[in-house]
C-alpha cells in the first residue's frame, strides 16, 4: 500500500511517498522538500502571497521527483493525500487542488489531511509506536498538548493562549535584529550566553491546567532588551540564552501538567512525542530527554526532517487512513482553521 503525500500549509513546498510494510510499520520512499526562507528571509516572516505563488512554481516538479526516487509512477500509488489546513489558505488551496486533480485524473482515492495530524501520527511512522501518548505539538504556528487515542481520536489537554512558542522565537530574533528563521539563531546566540543574566517569567508555571502563554515572556525581552541599549554582541547572546531557559523551564512545567492530566482522564501513557520545528532546538530536547528519563517515560522526538512540515507526514496520515476505509470526495473545503480535538471537527471522517 504506497500514498502520495502533498504538503503546501504554510513556507515548505512538500511531496513524498510513503508505503505500508507488510509487518504493519511504514517506510519512506521518498520525501521531497522545497523551503521557500530565502523568499521570505528579507520580510521577517512568511508573506502568504508568496508563499503561495512558491507554491505553484515548486509543487510540480516535486511530485514528479517525489514519484521518481520511489520508483514508481502515479498509477501505482494506491491514494493521494492533501493537506486540507490548518494553514495559509493560498497554499492550503494551491496543494489541495494538486492533489484532488491527481486523484481526479489517475482515478485514485483521495484523502484529505489534518496538517496536525501528520504531526501526530508521524511517530507511528517512524517507531511504530502503539496508542495511546501524548504529543507536544510545538511550532511557528501551533504550540499544543494533545492525547492521541487512535487514529481520527484526539484530545487536546492545553493549547496556547497568544502565541506559539516557535513565533516567539521568531519575533526575539527580530527585535534583536538576528534574522529569520528565529529558531536556528537564537540557538546559536544562546550558546554563547549567560542563561542567569535576565529573570524572564515562566508563564503560566505551576497551573493545573496545561495551557502555554508566551506574549509577555516577549515583552520582557523587549523591555529589557530597551533598557541595555545599544546592545553589544554579548548582551545579545545573554537575552537569547536567558529567553531560551525560559521557554525550555515553561514547557517542562506545561508537559508535567499535561501528563497528569492525560493520567488522571485517558490512564497510563504510553510515551511523549515531540513534533514541530522547534522540536530541532538542542536545548529543548536535551530538557525533555532529562525529564522523560527521570520519570521512567518513554520519549520519541521523530528525526530533524520529520519535525519540520513535510510530505512523508501527511502521506503516513493519509495511509493510516486509508487502511481503515477512510477516504473524502473532492468536494472537501480548504481550511485555514482546523482544530484536532474531535470538538473542532478533527474527525471529520467520524471516526472520533
Amino acid at each position: 500500500m504506497r500514498v502520495l503525500g502533498i504538503e503546501t500549509t504554510c513556507d515548505e513546498t512538500a511531496a513524498a511517498v510513503v508505503r505500508l510494510r507488510p509487518e504493519g510499520g511504514g517506510e519512506i520512499l521518498s520525501n521531497e522538500v522545497m523551503s521557500q526562507i530565502a523568499e521570505h528571509a528579507a520580510y521577517g516572516g512568511v508573506v502568504p502571497e508568496i508563499a503561495a505563488r512558491a507554491h505553484v512554481d515548486y509543487l510540480d516538479r516535486l511530485i514528479v521527483r517525489a514519484l521518481s526516487h520511489a520508483g514508481i509512477d502515479l498509477d501505482a500509488v494506491d491514494a493521494i493525500a492533501g493537506a486540507a489546513g490548518p494553514g495559509l489558505i493560498g497554499g492550503v488551496i494551491v496543494g489541495l487542488t494538486t492533489a484532488k486533480a491527481l486523484a481526479l485524473a489517475a482515478r485514485k482515492p483521495f484523502i484529505a489531511v489534518n496538517h496536525l495530524e501528520g504531526h501526530a501520527l508521524t511517530a507511528r511512522l517512524t517507531d511504530n509506536l502503539d496508542f495511546p501518548y501524548l504529543l507536544l505539538l510545538v511550532s511557528g504556528g501551533h504550540t499544543q498538548l494533545v492525547a492521541v487515542r487512535d487514529v481520527g481520536e484526539y484530545r487536546r489537554l492545553g493549547s496556547t493562549v497568544d502565541d506559539a512558542v516557535g513565533e516567539a522565537f521568531d519575533k526575539v530574533a527580530k527585535m534583536l535584529g538576528l534574522g529569520y528563521p528565529g529558531g536556528p539563531v537564537v540557538e546559536r546566540e544562546a550558546l554563547k550566553g549567560n542563561a542567569r543574566r535576565f529573570d524572564f517569567p515562566r508563564p503560566m508555571l505551576g497551573r493545573s491546567k496545561p495551557d502555554f502563554s508566551f506574549s509577555g515572556l516577549k515583552t520582557a525581552v523587549r523591555l529589557d532588551a530597551e533598557r541595555a541599549m545599544p546592545l553589544t554582541n554579548a548582551d545579545i547572546a545573554d537575552l537569547c540564552a536567558s529567553f531560551q531557559a525560559a521557554v525550555v523551564d515553561t514547557l517542562i512545567d506545561r508537559l508535567r501538567a499535561g501528563l497528569r492530566r492525560f493520567v488522571n482522564e485517558i490512564g497510563p501513557c504510553r510515551a511523549v512525542v515531540v513534533a514541530g520545528g522547534v522540536a530541532a532546538n538542542g536545548a529543548i530536547r536535551r530538557a525533555l530527554t532529562r525529564f522523560c528519563g527521570e520519570g521512567g517515560m518513554r520519549l520519541v522526538v521523530p528525526p530533524p526532517e520529520l519535525c519540520t512540515d513535510n510530505g512523508a507526514m501527511i502521506a503516513w496520515a493519509g495511509l493510516e487512513r486509508l487502511r481503515l476505509g477512510l477516504t473524502d470526495d473532492l468536494t472537501f473545503p480548504a481550511r485555514p482553521r482546523w482544530p484536532l480535538d474531535a470538538d473542532g471537527e478533527a474527525a471529520h471522517h467520524g471516526k472520533a
